[in-house]
């Protein structure tokens, strides 16, 4: 009786593992999109500020790339280096597209500017966010 109590123990062990597993891996998987969503954002909108040619402006297109190039590093934690720069390569080309000609920065700003903010800055509460998301 107790070794049939300890096999379903560990039955149920293992399988409640496995589920934490898949669920940390879902959370990985969608805060490294964000993580290579974040990235092409930054690189637009510093690429975007440099070109005004407004002097005033050169320190926010300056940490706007820096915190492109952070974005893209964490999301190398998660993925290769070699496949993040290609997983921002595509994203961007994404984001460009979606502006289907504008050459405002609005809607990329509407949809990215706060989460990025939230995912570079304090990424482990990102991680966790997404986790808690994708129980």
């Amino acid at each position: 009786m107790f070794k049939k109590g300890y096999q379903f123990a560990a039955a149920i062990t293992l399988v409640a593992t496995s589920l934490s597993v898949q669920a940390q891996d879902k959370a990985e998987a969608a805060f490294t999109n964000e993580l290579v969503q974040c990235a092409a954002y930054y690189q637009i909108s510093s690429s975007m500020i440099m070109g005004m040619n407004a002097p005033q402006m050169k320190p926010v297109g300056e940490r706007l790339k820096t915190s492109a190039v952070e974005a893209e590093k964490l999301a190398a934690g998660y993925l290769s280096a070699e496949k993040a720069a290609k997983a921002v390569t595509e994203a961007k080309n994404q984001q460009l597209a979606s502006l289907q000609g504008q050459s405002g920065l609005g809607p990329l700003m509407n949809k990215y500017k706060e989460v990025c903010k939230k995912a570079v800055l304090d990424p482990k509460a990102r991680l966790d966010y997404w986790a808690m998301v994708t129980m």
